[in-house]
């Protein structure tokens, strides 16, 4: 009896403490969400903050910011639209004629980029042929190079083309985008391969079994790719610097940084023209948001 009755007991308790985990279990998972949220608004208040000073002092003239430096609460009083209008001025800046530029340049290379390097990385994920591994190996070892070590050969290489001072000057050496060959190779190898014999099977070819039935599949891939090589292309400055010389084919990086010299900043242009640069990557992100990030946690897992 006693043994029963103890047996009784323990049965009763773990109910009891079941019961109590399921009634603490809810309560903890709120308190975990409220946490994770309180976290990550404060990453983003982090984050945003320097986009609320460009924002804000965009409206603000050179002088009143020289003055009175960058603030955390911003003077609504010394608001005026005179540098916008000043940045809509043809005759004052070439802005414009740089912002076309870099438009042209990112989505030239980005089209060019996504389709060799996807094709590229399609190949070494999908077949199996002699010194395909060589090819991968050296992909990497491009990924570790610094652009400043390959400056010189491709100064040298683009001069013996004749393409110097040139949009094609300053996107050919890139067109071909080693992190996204790398990346378009480790999501291939998680494609199914079933799909290539029924693909043959009906007779299409090896590029019409990329095209038709490949591509949609790596639509993740693509999204992601495309937005890390257009924010790349959009920011380069280094390579663009060395092979465009005239003025009016700059791009906006290097453009901007024309308004900085030893003897002073032109502020009223910088900080609107600032602004607008960063449109066109935030459409882009937002165009492809979806894909990015379904690509980026698919891709981080295969191979």
């Amino acid at each position: 009896m006693n043994k029963k009755n103890n047996r009784t007991k323990k049965i009763t308790l773990s109910k009891n403490s079941d019961a109590t985990v399921a009634i603490m279990n809810p309560w903890r998972r709120n308190l975990n969400r409220t946490l994770i949220l309180a976290i990550m608004i404060i990453f983003t208040i982090f984050a945003m903050t320097p986009f609320f000073f460009l924002i804000t002092h965009s409206f603000k003239s050179g002088q009143e910011m020289v003055r009175h430096g960058i603030s955390l609460v911003p003077n609504f009083s010394a608001f005026t639209l005179d540098m916008w209008r000043l940045l809509f001025d043809p005759n004052n800046s070439n802005y414009f004629i740089w912002y076309q530029n870099s438009l042209v340049y990112t989505a030239t290379q980005t089209v060019i980029a996504l389709v060799l390097s996807s094709t590229v990385g399609y190949s070494l994920g999908i077949y199996k042929f002699k010194g395909g591994n060589i090819v991968f190996v050296l992909v990497l070892l491009v990924m570790m190079l610094p652009i400043e070590i390959l400056m010189i050969p491709m100064f040298r290489q683009m001069v013996g083309l004749g393409i110097m001072n040139s949009m094609w000057g300053a996107i050919l050496p890139f067109v071909v985008f080693p992190p996204a060959v790398f990346f378009f190779r480790q999501f291939a190898t998680g494609l199914p391969k079933e799909l290539l014999d029924a693909g043959r099977i009906d007779g299409l070819t090896e590029f019409g079994i990329f095209v038709r039935i490949m591509a949609p599949l790596m639509k993740p891939a693509f999204g992601a790719m495309a937005i890390l090589i257009s924010m790349g292309s959009w920011n380069s400055l280094v390579w663009p610097m060395v092979v465009l010389r005239e003025n009016i084919r700059l791009t906006i990086p290097i453009g901007l940084s024309t308004l900085i010299t030893p003897y002073g900043a032109n502020f009223d242009l910088l900080m609107p023209g600032a602004v607008l640069a960063i449109v066109p990557i935030v459409i882009v992100f937002l165009l492809n948001q979806k894909a990015f990030m379904s690509g980026l946690a698919v891709g981080s897992v295969k191979g």
